[in-house]
Order: C-alpha cells, then sequence, then structure tokens
C-alpha cells in the first residue's frame, strides 16, 4: 500500500495525476511541494492535495513515492537537494518530454549513476491552460503514458509506477530513451514550435491586428497549443535539442519543396502533397 506521494509542481500535469490518485484511492496522503506557497495553498483548498511544504527534504521524508512534475531545467536542482533524504524504498518518478534531458540530470545529482527505483516516465496529456486550476481528474484517462525504463530500472518500481498510471485511467507502453525522444519531438514537440512561431509571425506583421480580427476554426484549431507555458516548452527545445533539430530539419526541407511547386504554379505537386497529408492523418487518426 501507498501511503504517501510527494509530487514536486502542483501544476496541470501533478495536479491531475493527484486528483485521479485520490479519487482511486491508490494512497493514504499526497504532498505538494514546490517554491509558490499561494499556488501550494490553492492545491490544498481545492482538494487536489493533502498538504504541503515549501521546503524539498521535508516533502520527501516519508514519501513512498515521488513524482517530478517540473521544468527540464529544474529537474538536476530538485534531485540534488532531495537525493540524502529519499528513503531507501521510495520509487522516483516523473512527467518530463525529454527523457535523455531526465536521465542525466539524475545521472549528475547520483553520483553518475540512475537510481535503479528511478523509473523515467511521461505522459502524453495535456490541455493549452497550465496551473493546479486548470488540473482535471480526468485528464489521463484513455492517454498514452510512455515509461522509459533502463537495464537496471527495479522490476517492482516499474510495475508501481505502471500500476499507478493505470489507476488514472492511461495506457501504459514503453520504449527506450533515444526512441522517446525522438518520437516526441516529431509529435508534440515540433507541432508546438510551429504553433508558437505562427503566432509570433503574425504578431509582428505590420497588419497583425487585421489578421486577428479575421481568424476562423482552422486557425483556432492549429495555434491553440500557442497558449501552453512558455517556459516548460523552452527548456524543452533546450532539452531535446537535437531530436527537435532534427525534425525541423526535415519540415524546413519539405516547406521549401513546397514553396517551389507553389512558386511554380505546379498544380499536380501542390494536390499530390496534400493529398498524401490527408491520408496519412486520416489513417492515423483511425487507429488512435
Amino acid at each position: 500500500m501507498i501511503k504517501q506521494i510527494t509530487i514536486f509542481g502542483v501544476g496541470l500535469i501533478g495536479g491531475s495525476l493527484a486528483m485521479a490518485l485520490n479519487k482511486a484511492g491508490f494512497c493514504e496522503k499526497i504532498v505538494g511541494c514546490s517554491r509558490n506557497r499561494e499556488h501550494l495553498q490553492q492545491a490544498v483548498e481545492l482538494g487536489v492535495i493533502d498538504q504541503f511544504t515549501t521546503d524539498p527534504r521535508l516533502a520527501v521524508e516519508n514519501a513512498d513515492l515521488i513524482f517530478l512534475s517540473v521544468p527540464l531545467g529544474a529537474m538536476a536542482s530538485i534531485l540534488t537537494q532531495i537525493k540524502d533524504y529519499i528513503p531507501k524504498h521510495a520509487i522516483i518518478t516523473d512527467g518530463g518530454s525529454a527523457k535523455m534531458s531526465v536521465k542525466q540530470a539524475a545521472e549528475q545529482a547520483f553520483d553518475g549513476k540512475l537510481p535503479r527505483n528511478f523509473v523515467l516516465g511521461h505522459p502524453i496529456a495535456g490541455r493549452e491552460k497550465s496551473g493546479v486550476g486548470a488540473a482535471i481528474v480526468n485528464l489521463y484517462q484513455d492517454r498514452k503514458v510512455i515509461l522509459t525504463p533502463v537495464t537496471d530500472t527495479n522490476t517492482e518500481a516499474l510495475t508501481t509506477v505502471t500500476k499507478m498510471w493505470q489507476t488514472t485511467g492511461a495506457i501504459v507502453e514503453t520504449l527506450n530513451v533515444e526512441e522517446h525522444d525522438l518520437t516526441l519531438a516529431a509529435t508534440s514537440h515540433l507541432p508546438h514550435v510551429l504553433a508558437y512561431e505562427l503566432i509570433s509571425t503574425l504578431a509582428q506583421s505590420d497588419v497583425s491586428e487585421d489578421i486577428f480580427r479575421y481568424t476562423a476554426g482552422g486557425f483556432q484549431d492549429f495555434t491553440r497549443i500557442a497558449s501552453s507555458d512558455p517556459v516548460m516548452w523552452r527548456d524543452i527545445c533546450l532539452e531535446n535539442r537535437d531530436a527537435i533539430l532534427t525534425m525541423l530539419d526535415e519540415f524546413t526541407d519539405n516547406l521549401q519543396v513546397l514553396r517551389k511547386d507553389i512558386a511554380d504554379s505546379n498544380a499536380e505537386a501542390i494536390y499530390e502533397e496534400f493529398s498524401l497529408a490527408k491520408d496519412a492523418r486520416d489513417q492515423a487518426m483511425r487507429h488512435r
């Protein structure tokens, strides 16, 4: 029985996890920790967590399971602060979007070796809103969670983390660290980068005021994710840099081809490109 789960970063991801686990009775107590006391107090008032502390060392003192839901750039700092205070039996897991980055942060904090009880993970779920006020109990229902265990990962720890996510209604799958980072660069990180850059380009246009007055459903659908937390996505760009650059280069090459086809009024090539894209997306949606 899990008596205490400690969550670092009680925002959308950590808060939604806490709500789902509380509803399911997965553990006896959930403790939240961050630097923002007011934010944590709000989480208690909303019934998301049971209690909180702003001291990372106290937060992990009696923890059976620790969930790190902080920006990727903060992982190493948090782990360094708590490493000497984590109970020996405690399991550590995270929700970071770039697994090599988290693995390296943990190795840096724990003298060059990822602890066997550390299960690297990433829930593929989110909203454009952030903060504990955006947390919802069913965020993970029927959503995929990818775990990326390494060779030395403790099997009991992996089983516990798998059960935790399944309790929220999530579908748990496993990938290796490198495969995860490249896949997510393509399916999540690149779309966010493109949405941010489109909005940024239009906002700096001489006719930006008119452009934003006449947006319709397609624009809103495509750019919704540009309302996501810029701090989180800045860190993702930096921490999964190589994989994102690979996907950006591929996209840029294809975009240049499309640009030439448009410039040359090559109707057949444009049609073929768009038809290929439509068929690929329709097929992908059928298999979700």
